[in-house]
């Protein structure tokens, strides 16, 4: 299936017109989306009890690059304990890997941007930047991608000691596209993301979404069906737009449906 007859089947689907994604940027990018297939033991709780996520979280960045990283850190705000996410020239991501099998259910938490992202193009690969993303890594089998992203994934697998995602489900706030919008990043197809807040400066907003009624629209033109969870994911980046951002969240949840 050609990239065009995929598009139309994305209802809302946002991606870059004339847009040629780099061979080597698109595997760095899935190589930083990577993760440890290490089961997690606890609840997805970000929040523990020194200034550093709680285990099993874990840094994950863009490998060999050098780039300055995204800070994460436990802090307190309003009388309550949040985790700090500060991008600065930066790219990272914090990843709790899950039991094998894990179902998709529903992913609640509570954000706050204090500095957005300045300049920021979910469309591009110059300005995909963020200030705050929560993802769902789940385990599509590599069969059911078409066959050059089966090889990409490949040969990002091969320049990763990372298990890497093959679909990886996030949500954004962003200033400019309609909530509800669905973006495929323009490095690589393994990440789609959903518009889900315009940023409100130092203004809490509550989330709460069916990960796997999402994943079906973002990821039905590849599968019917939802494949198990892998991990959580949480990053904010300001590399590509040069810019700082600042961010808090809090109550991160992952329940089953009911």
């Amino acid at each position: 299936m050609n990239d065009r007859v995929e598009s139309s089947r994305l209802k809302g689907h946002q991606r870059p017109s004339g847009d040629r994604r780099p061979l080597g940027s698109t595997v760095l990018m899935l190589a930083a989306l990577g993760m440890t297939a290490t089961a997690a033991a606890d609840p997805i709780a970000v929040v523990g009890d020194g200034a550093r996520p709680a285990a099993p979280w874990h840094f994950v960045g863009l490998p060999r690059l050098g780039k300055p990283v995204t800070r994460f850190e436990v802090v307190e705000l309003d009388g309550e304990r949040v985790l700090r996410v500060d991008a600065d020239h930066s790219f990272g991501n914090l990843v709790h890997p899950l039991p094998a099998a894990t179902r998709a259910g529903v992913l609640a938490w509570r954000a706050r941007i204090d500095v957005p992202t300045e300049g920021a193009n979910l469309n591009r690969c110059n300005g995909e930047d963020m200030a705050l993303r929560v993802c769902a890594s789940f385990d599509l089998p590599l069969t059911q991608l078409p066959f050059f992203e089966r090889q990409m994934l490949r040969v990002a697998q091969a320049a990763s000691q990372e298990h890497l995602p093959s679909a990886l489900l996030c949500y954004v706030a962003d200033a400019v596209l309609p909530v509800g919008t669905l973006v495929v990043s323009p490095f690589t197809r393994r990440m789609r993301s959903i518009v889900v807040t315009h940023p409100a400066a130092g203004q809490w907003v509550a989330e709460q979404h069916d990960l796997g009624a999402d994943f079906l629209r973002a990821f039905g033109d590849e599968s019917s069906n939802v494949p198990p969870l892998r991990a959580v994911v949480v990053g904010a980046d300001a590399d590509n737009t040069g810019s700082h951002s600042v961010a808090y969240l809090s109550a991160l949840q992952l329940a089953s449906r009911p």
